[in-house]
């Protein structure tokens, strides 16, 4: 990636210039000639002879930043001191910051907050740790944790550089759902010691949501602490990417008129995602589902290192096909592809049944473009923002953790993965529905409302949820 290609993006460049050599004129038109566009000008200082303004440029995905600072800089009287991304501004000293529910004024309220008083309240949990729950933070706080291995298109970068990705995650609990969390990255990846580390602060946070831990120990880790702990464990690039694939399937039926349990499915890409999609799918009656890797088709006719992909061919593909994804991609109602841009051909979806649904899903490029077949395909959703039918898993975490903490469910079961599929799914109204509209935008604000009802009484109903709300009752 070259840092300075900035597509689509803008930047902040501060210029001292000399006003008795030129004007801004002459800088305005550099900028613009080199391809930038000026959005937004700010006087920071002035004098008789000298200003210093911050200038905000915007450039298209085509434009090297290089060209314009370079211009800016061979314009006489002109200083470039300064060239900012704003992206980097937004991050500078983090995104998130901790604030006091009550301030302390005096000393009677330290008192109470602290030394003496606050050992009242620590003995009350020591004698009923369940109080954690209602005295502490735990009430309301998720652990999002990470060991930098996997982290969104980039791999593994490192604990220090998933930080940010993490810290973000918190954003969004907080906005779309008021969940508090804190972002935190592992400096291992062993997973015995990742699952130690865990362990070990569990008690401060009612819910653990773990985040680019790459393939396979994500299924160890996240199969060990749901085990071992008693607060929900949920690993969002499965989960929640399963959940809103779903949701999304939900609603494709509904367009195409296919009953869920008739379907041919393929899954393209047999990692972390692509077996929690396969799950679900299973769990909500799927029969016939294929699943294709590297290898080819997954099946219980061969013997394999990965233990997942072992249980897999042992839980999918009933009919036993083999071969590649275009042998078995033949007939088949719907593609779901977890994997690699371009490796779906057009003829590829012509050869599958009336009325095919594509969702792909691979980032930052797809399988294939849906222009390539949007006269083939009846709906199409990939990963993207710039296309239709996002599939997005910031729909589905911050909903279903803000359910699991409403009533301190031990654990975020199928049952409840399936009810938020639903309630996202439902979102969105038959008379909204169409090929281009199946899954509903994540400022949705009916999503997080839907998903932590269902959630809640599906937590109920599966007997994990330890606290009744009162709208329960």
């Amino acid at each position: 990636m070259n840092p300075n290609k900035l597509g689509g993006k803008s930047v902040i460049a501060r210029i001292e210039m000399n006003t008795d050599e030129v004007g801004f004129g002459a800088v305005a038109s550099a900028i613009f000639e080199a391809g930038g566009d000026i959005v937004a000008i700010d006087v920071i200082q002035t004098s008789k002879h000298q200003t210093v303004r911050d200038i905000t440029i915007t450039v298209a995905d085509t434009v090297d930043i290089a060209i314009i600072t370079e211009r800016i800089r061979s314009l006489p009287g002109v200083r470039l001191v300064n060239l900012s991304d704003r992206t980097f501004l937004l991050h500078l000293g983090g995104k998130i910051e901790t604030k006091l529910k009550a301030p302390i004024n005096n000393r009677d309220d330290l008192s109470r907050v602290y030394t003496p008083d606050v050992a009242r309240v620590c003995l009350a949990i020591h004698e009923e740790p369940r109080k954690a729950f209602t005295l502490t933070v735990k009430r309301n706080t998720v652990a999002v944790i990470s060991d930098g291995s996997a982290v969104l298109g980039l791999g593994n970068i490192g604990p220090y550089a998933a930080m940010p990705v993490m810290e973000g995650k918190s954003m969004l609990f907080k906005q779309l759902a008021d969940v508090d969390s804190f972002p935190i990255c592992l400096d291992t990846q062993d997973t015995e010691a990742i699952i130690a580390s865990i362990k070990a602060i569990a008690p401060a946070f009612g819910g653990i949501n773990l985040e680019d831990i790459s393939s396979p120990r994500c299924f160890e880790i996240e199969r060990r602490l749901r085990e071992e702990l008693d607060i929900p464990v949920f690993h969002d690039d499965q989960h929640g990417t399963a959940v809103v694939l779903y949701a999304a399937l939900i609603n494709a039926l509904k367009v195409v008129d296919k009953p869920l349990r008739d379907l041919k499915v393929v899954v393209c890409g047999i990692g972390a995602a692509g077996v929690a999609c396969s799950k679900i799918l299973l769990s909500a009656g799927v029969r016939n589902l294929i699943g294709v890797d590297r290898h080819g088709a997954l099946t219980a006719d061969q013997t394999y290192d990965n233990p997942m992909w072992q249980w897999y061919a042992e839980h999918t593909n009933p009919g036993r096909a083999s071969g590649s994804l275009q042998d078995v991609i033949r007939g088949a109602d719907v593609f779901i592809g977890l994997s690699a841009g371009g490796l779906l051909k057009r003829e590829d979806v012509q050869a599958m049944a009336d009325k095919p649904i594509v969702f792909a899903m691979a980032n930052p490029t797809p399988e294939i473009l849906p222009e390539e077949v949007e006269d083939i395909a009846a709906v199409i959703a990939t990963g993207r923002s710039d296309y239709p039918n996002q599939i997005n898993n910031v729909l589905c975490f911050p909903g279903i953790f803000r359910g699991a903490l409403d009533c301190r469910a031990s654990a975020i079961n199928e049952e409840m993965k399936l009810a938020a599929a639903e309630a996202i799914a439902s979102s969105i109204s038959e008379e909204e529905l169409g090929r281009h509209y199946i899954i509903p935008s994540v400022f949705n604000q009916n999503v997080v409302k839907g998903i932590r009802d269902l959630v809640i009484r599906a937590a109920i109903r599966t007997g994990v949820a330890r606290r009744i709300p009162r709208e329960y009752r």
